[in-house]
């Protein structure tokens, strides 16, 4: 099954200018994207509804990630799901060099299976996931189910001009400088 992901490119704009500000002690921004989907006959669409950056006081000082997001943030993300019948993804923004593939982290990886099946507690009838952006491209991870995960397909971000980002095999996007 395809996993598409569409958001216009002002929304993505929007994000991207949230995640790329300085946080007093974090290395990096943290937020939730709330989405819908569509299931098509052999794919499905989720697409983009709100941005909900993690608060300032939300950030727990970790030397060892470039950022770590406390209890309270975890809670209004899931708190998120439980008001509306959304998805909730979990987003950050990586800066890397031209030529390297945007992907997640090993941590990245890691810690995203310590939470995001926990929205399936409270929303357990939509996807739920993350998603890594860089300045001009998208990757990311979806759970169909808290023991079920898919990579992203592929990425559109529809504006005057639309963007599409095809995801390779291993989830990764390239990266365009």
């Amino acid at each position: 099954m395809k996993i598409l992901f569409r958001a216009t490119g002002d929304f993505m704009a929007a994000v991207r200018r949230d995640l790329s500000r300085r946080h007093p002690f974090a290395h990096e921004r943290v937020g939730f994207i709330t989405a819908r989907a569509a299931q098509g006959h052999d794919h499905l669409v989720v697409l983009a509804e709100d941005y909900h950056p993690v608060a300032d006081n939300d950030y727990v000082p970790d030397p060892s990630v470039g950022a770590m997001i406390g209890q309270e943030a975890l809670r209004k993300a899931l708190e998120l799901a439980l008001l509306k019948p959304v998805g909730v993804f979990h987003v950050h923004l990586h800066g890397l060099p031209a030529g390297r593939r945007l992907w997640f982290s090993p941590i990245d990886l890691r810690e995203q299976v310590k939470f995001v099946p926990d929205f399936f507690k409270v929303r357990r009838n939509m996807p739920h996931g993350a998603i890594v952006l860089s300045p001009y491209s998208a990757a990311g991870r979806v759970w169909l189910r808290p023991d079920e995960i898919v990579n992203f397909s592929e990425f559109v971000e529809v504006d005057a001009q639309v963007s599409i980002r095809k995801s390779s095999q291993d989830g990764s996007t390239d990266f365009y400088a």
